[in-house]
């Protein structure tokens, strides 16, 4: 019996973009929300689908994901990254897990005409 080759795991930066829903723990008047998210997954497609799944385990409504991709394709782009993200992106792949490292929720604006 031949073993399986386990796939290397990556982690990779994702900015999912959540609506309303019962129980999400958005403030009241917020009309959704944003979470930056490292995940990992051998590849971002696993990633996005394990970090949906999770999102809509803790009664959060996914709209729509969008990858940034792993530390390096990050680093390649020039982007700055903090050691704290740095961590954080160490601790997902450790325990193979979706950290939420930000929550912002968003308001509607009321845009008034000057009078």
């Amino acid at each position: 019996m031949t073993e399986k080759k386990k796939r290397p795991q990556y982690v990779f930066t994702l900015l999912v973009e959540v609506g309303r829903k019962d129980g999400d723990g958005l403030p009241s008047e917020a009309i959704g929300g944003s979470l930056m998210i490292y995940a990992s997954g051998v590849d971002e497609a696993e990633a996005v689908r394990e970090t949906v799944a999770i999102l809509k385990q803790a009664d959060l409504a996914p709209l729509d994901v969008t990858g940034y991709g792993t530390l390096d394709e990050r680093l390649s782009e020039g982007h700055d990254i903090s050691q704290d993200e740095r961590d954080l992106m160490q601790r997902s792949l450790n325990e193979n897990s979706v950290i939420v490292a930000q929550m912002t929720p968003f308001f509607e604006t009321v845009s008034r005409g000057v009078q």
